[in-house]
């Protein structure tokens, strides 16, 4: 199976939005058969009790699973392919490895809101990650509309700098479990959220499943609850440069990933890519 690639112009032509506004959409897509076996893992991995798998509060509802290219054949050939290496080099500028790796679900009428926040606070001020020269690569599990929970991002607020940072704990400890629900540690106040919304204007993440985007550790970004009868799961591969990795990390291993290997691109002709029919 050949791989398409964006090279040339058109690599060049998203990199200059990305850097522009914070978020991109791709021109592929992950086809049905790709889609439906990433199903299948996240389905597998949801089933088991492991720390890797966070449920929603005081709920046996699954909110996301971490890590999972660390134990799953598929999810770690996922994070080789081409396109995604070759797409993260040229978005951060050099050699790339894997920093986090995670599936966020919002359950049929049961998934929580995210509130607004930016990624690069927690790993700035948890794990001490020098510089935002780390790119997140977003592919929804299911198809993706306004009534499910779809990402909603403020273009162009990720050249701002970090907002609301509270005060650093006394003692130095953090509790990573508020790291990943909707309790989070690190949140840009809504008052501010909407005065950037007023400048900026705002960009709502749709597509069908196995639709690729990309965005910006810094951007400002949310999602609403599901209130609607679909799921929507979206499977989130956070690529961070080589030369940026934390010195020493201190989160659990499958929300900071240790080995800053750079990766190797390698094909998997189970994941087969086709041309986005209408990116968004």
């Amino acid at each position: 199976m050949s791989t398409p690639t964006v090279i040339g112009a058109s690599l060049s032509e998203l990199k200059s939005v990305y850097d522009r506004d914070g978020s991109c959409p791709l021109p592929h897509r992950f086809d049905d058969a790709s889609v439906e076996l990433l199903r299948e893992r996240v389905a597998r991995i949801s089933a088991q009790r492991r720390p890797e798998v966070v449920h929603e509060k005081d709920s046996d509802v699954v909110r996301a699973i971490h890590g999972c290219h660390e134990f799953d054949d598929v999810c770690a050939s996922l994070v080789r392919h081409p396109l995604l290496v070759e797409l993260a080099e040229t978005l951060i500028g050099g050699p790339v490895y894997v920093y986090q790796f995670k599936v966020n679900l919002k359950q049929a009428r049961e998934g929580a809101a995210w509130p607004w926040h930016q990624d690069f606070a927690f790993w700035s001020e948890e794990d001490a990650m020098p510089r935002p020269d780390a790119v997140n690569l977003a592919i929804p599990l299911d198809d993706v509309h306004e009534e499910n929970g779809p990402l909603v991002v403020v273009p162009g607020s990720h050249t701002m700098g970090l907002f609301d940072l509270p005060a650093k704990a006394q003692d130095g400890t953090s509790d990573w479990r508020r790291h990943v629900s909707n309790d989070l540690a690190y949140t840009v106040d809504p008052a501010r959220a909407q005065r950037l919304i007023e400048q900026n204007g705002k960009r709502t993440i749709l597509g069908e499943a196995g639709s690729l985007h990309a965005f910006h550790p810094s951007i400002v970004h949310s999602s609403s609850n599901n209130r609607s009868a679909d799921r929507r799961a979206l499977l989130l591969i956070t690529y961070n440069a080589v030369a940026n990795a934390p010195a020493e990390p201190t989160r659990p291993a499958f929300l900071v990933g240790r080995d800053t290997t750079p990766l190797t691109a390698r094909q998997d002709d189970r994941l087969g890519l086709l041309p986005a029919a209408d990116p968004a």
